[in-house]
C-alpha cells in the first residue's frame, strides 16, 4: 500500500462521510430499514444529459477525468436534475492505470486502447504503484463533492484486476476476450502477476477516495461475465478478493458487479463485497437465492427498458421493487448503464416512482 488508511486522511474521510451514514442509500446497503428503496444509475453521469454533452465538449475523457471542478460538476448534475439518493464519482477505470504508468487513451467510439499490451513479465513490471499524488485529482475532486453534497452519498469506484487486464492485454475492448483467455490459461504464472499488480493499484486508488470521505465504492468487473465459474475462482476471485479485503476497515459499503454474471454470483458474493450488483438477466429473488441472505442487491432494471413506452417502464419498475423487497437489502439500479440516447425526463420520473411505490412508514421500514 503506498497511500495513508490509518491517520490523518482516514480520520478526515470518516468525519465528511459522516452525514450520510443514515441515508437510504447507505442503510440499504448495509440491510437496514430505510425510508423508501434507493436508487442511483450506473453512467447516470453521462452521454444522456444534454448539460453533460455541453460541457465536455472538445475535452478529451481522460482530460476531464483530471480537472477536479470539472469532475464536481458532471458528478453534480444527475443529482440536480433526477434527485437519486447518490452521487457516483466521474471518472473512467483506466484512470489509475494511466497514472500506474501504462501509455493508454480512450478514444470517442472505440474506448481504451492501450499502446503497448501486456505479453510479458517486463510489461506487468512497469505498471508501477500509484501513491496518492499521483491521482491527487481525484483525491480533490472528491473532497469538492463530499462538501457540495452534504447528506448525499457519493459512490467511489474501480475497474476489477480482471476487467483492467482485459483491456491491457487485449490493446482495447473486445467481444471475445480471446487473447485475455489465451495468456490466462497459457501463462497462468503470468497472469496472476498482472493481476497481483493491478489489485494494488486498484486498492490504492480506492484508498484515496475513501480516505477523501467517499460513502461507498463500487468495484466494476464488467467482463468477468465471460468466465465459467470454475475458471473466475481460479483466474479472478483471488484478486478481486484482496481489493475488496483491503478495504474491509475502511467503514463504507463495498459494491461489486458484473455484467453476465448470473452464473458467477455466488462467487462474486464470496469475493467480500456487502452489495452485489445484479445484471438484468437474473430476476432479483432468484439472484438473492444464489448469492445468499448475509449481502444487499443492487439492480436491475434492463437499460433498454427506459426506451419504452412509461407504461411499459412503470410496469417494470413494479416488478423489480416487487422481487426486491424479498431481499436482504435492494438498491434499485439499471442493469448496466444508461444509454446515452436515454430520455433523462424518463430517468427522473423513474427515481420518483421508486420513491413513491417503495415509500414506508416509520414502523415497517424493515
Amino acid at each position: 500500500m503506498t497511500t495513508d488508511t490509518t491517520g490523518t486522511a482516514a480520520r478526515d474521510g470518516e468525519s465528511r462521510r459522516a452525514g450520510t451514514a443514515d441515508s437510504p442509500f447507505v442503510r440499504a446497503c448495509r440491510r437496514e430499514p430505510a425510508p423508501h428503496t434507493p436508487v442511483w444509475f450506473m453512467r447516470q453521469a453521462g452521454r444522456s444529459l444534454p448539460e453533460y454533452r455541453e460541457i465536455r465538449a472538445n475535452v478529451p475523457m481522460l482530460e476531464s477525468c483530471r480537472r477536479p471542478e470539472l469532475v464536481a460538476e458532471i458528478t453534480l448534475q444527475p443529482v440536480r436534475r433526477h434527485g437519486v439518493d447518490a452521487a457516483i464519482l466521474f471518472s473512467d477505470i483506466v484512470v489509475p492505470v494511466a497514472a500506474a504508468g501504462v501509455d493508454l487513451d480512450i478514444v470517442p467510439g472505440t474506448g481504451p486502447v492501450v499502446a503497448e499490451p501486456v505479453r510479458t513479465a517486463a510489461d506487468v513490471d512497469r505498471i508501477r504503484p500509484i501513491t496518492r499524488d499521483d491521482v491527487s485529482y481525484v483525491d480533490e475532486a472528491v473532497r469538492l463533492l463530499v462538501a457540495e453534497l452534504g447528506d448525499t452519498p457519493l459512490i467511489g469506484f474501480a475497474g476489477a484486476p480482471f476487467t483492467l487486464a482485459s483491456y491491457l492485454v487485449e490493446g482495447g475492448p473486445s467481444r471475445t476476450h480471446a487473447k485475455t483467455k489465451a495468456l490466462m490459461y497459457g501463462d497462468p504464472d503470468l497472469w496472476h502477476a498482472l493481476c497481483a499488480r493491478l489489485s494494488e493499484v486498484t486498492l490504492s486508488f480506492l484508498r484515496v477516495q475513501v480516505d477523501a470521505g467517499v460513502s461507498a465504492v463500487q468495484l466494476f468487473d464488467s467482463w468477468a461475465g465471460a468466465l465459467s465459474e470454475a475458471d473466475y475462482r481460479r483466474y479472478v476471485l483471488p484478486h478481486s478478493t484482496h481489493v475488496l479485503a483491503g478495504l474491509a476497515d475502511a467503514g463504507v459499503p463495498r459494491i461489486h458487479f458484473g455484467v453476465g454474471t448470473a452464473e458467477l454470483l455466488a462467487a462474486m458474493g464470496e469475493a467480500g463485497a456487502d452489495v452485489v450488483g445484479v445484471d438484468w438477466r437474473t430476476p432479483l429473488d432468484v439472484a438473492t437465492h444464489r448469492i445468499g441472505p448475509d449481502k444487499a442487491v443492487q439492480g436491475n432494471l434492463d437499460p433498454c427498458v427506459l426506451l419504452a413506452p412509461w407504461p411499459v417502464v412503470e410496469a417494470e419498475v413494479r416488478r423489480i421493487l416487487d422481487q426486491g423487497r424479498v431481499t436482504p437489502g435492494h438498491v434499485f439500479n439499471l442493469g448496466h448503464g444508461v444509454l446515452p440516447e436515454t430520455d433523462p425526463d424518463v430517468l427522473t420520473r423513474v427515481v420518483a416512482l421508486v420513491h413513491e411505490l417503495s415509500a414506508r412508514p416509520v414502523d415497517q421500514r424493515s
